[in-house]
């Protein structure tokens, strides 16, 4: 039976309308208008238990309104949606004792307290065993890394640091599904991968069912076996990441710094050199044409290498290639 279920779920919301001319005017009070948003256009979608979930789509194609609905913070205009049995935006206080959620800009860390102090305040609030809380935290402490900074107060973190205490405080009680939108966002390439290694860790120890949205291609490359894109509120592609990296992430960047100044006539063999520096350059590469390692071994080789960045196109160009494609529809999972 499917952890998460959705069936033809909506989502409206009533905009206020600007009337020209009457801003501040008790006319505009009288006279409001409103227009309808739908957020949400009826997305249909199951997930089983342990499975991590990359569910991207561009800004205001909806991701964070189906997120807010299946943890009960939103009602629905219409359609049904279970998760772990019960109906969020009904069964609230019940599903909150299964469920972690992590919204990357809204912190649930007291900001002037050490996170240890708010984790003893969560297990006051779950009304877990003392036992079993110490027990739970210190894997969590192991696992994510965090045992040096339970101390520090989390107005004294970085943003990295931070975050990684957000993911322990969410799953001191033990949930069976973790909500995450953008968990990686404002975050270096160190503290995403430190990040990303946490997450695949409590993934892989628990069992964890991982329901997570991102605008990041690494996170979805690195992280999730399947991944589902909406836009427009609705979904256009359901299906397993390799088949969205066979079909949409072909393209990459590597930016290359050589210890010695590169010749006027570089070039690289079945890719294309954007830009050319006194010291460095950078090349566009179809991984389709030639593989990712097969170039970097030929530039290590070339010259002494002191610095090398490989970068995915941006999440919405490529959300763009599959919205624009002529087979953009969804499609059913196919079993590994």
């Amino acid at each position: 039976m499917p952890v998460v279920s959705l069936n033809n779920l909506h989502k409206t919301f009533a905009v206020k309308r600007k009337t020209p001319g009457l801003k501040g005017s008790l006319k505009a009070l009288v006279r409001a208008e409103y227009q309808t948003v739908e957020a949400v256009k009826g997305i249909s979608l199951e997930l089983d238990e342990g499975e991590l979930l990359a569910f991207i789509g561009p800004n205001g194609a909806g991701k964070s309104t189906t997120i807010k609905m299946l943890t009960g913070i939103l009602y629905p205009t219409g359609g049904e949606a279970q998760v772990l049995g019960y109906i969020p935006w009904q069964q609230r206080r019940q599903l909150s004792y299964h469920i972690g959620s992590i919204f990357g800009q809204k912190p649930q860390l007291w900001y002037h307290l050490p996170p240890g102090d708010t984790f003893d305040l969560f297990a006051h609030i779950y009304e877990l065993d003392r036992a079993a809380f110490e027990r739970r935290k210190a894997f969590l402490v192991e696992a994510l890394g965090i045992g040096d900074w339970l101390d520090t107060p989390v107005r004294k973190l970085s943003l990295g640091q931070r975050m990684r205490c957000e993911i322990a405080a969410s799953l001191l009680h033990s949930p069976r599904i973790l909500f995450l939108d953008e968990p990686t966002i404002g975050l270096d390439v160190v503290a995403k991968q430190q990040l990303r290694a946490a997450i695949q860790t409590l993934h892989d120890e628990d069992n964890l069912t991982i329901f997570l949205t991102s605008h990041d291609a690494g996170d979805v490359e690195s992280l999730c076996k399947r991944v589902i894109v909406i836009n427009h509120g609705q979904v256009i592609f359901d299906d397993r990441t390799s088949a969205l990296k066979r079909r949409f992430l072909r393209r990459k960047v590597i930016g290359v710094r050589f210890g010695q100044p590169v010749p006027d006539d570089f070039s690289v063999r079945e890719a294309t050199v954007l830009k050319r520096g006194t010291w460095g350059v950078k090349i566009e590469l179809d991984t389709h044409v030639r593989p990712v390692d097969d170039l970097i071994a030929a530039l290590m080789a070339y010259a002494p290498v002191v610095d090398l960045t490989v970068e995915d196109p941006p999440m919405e160009e490529i959300i763009r290639q599959i919205y624009l494609a002529d087979d953009a529809v969804t499609v059913e999972v196919v079993p590994d």
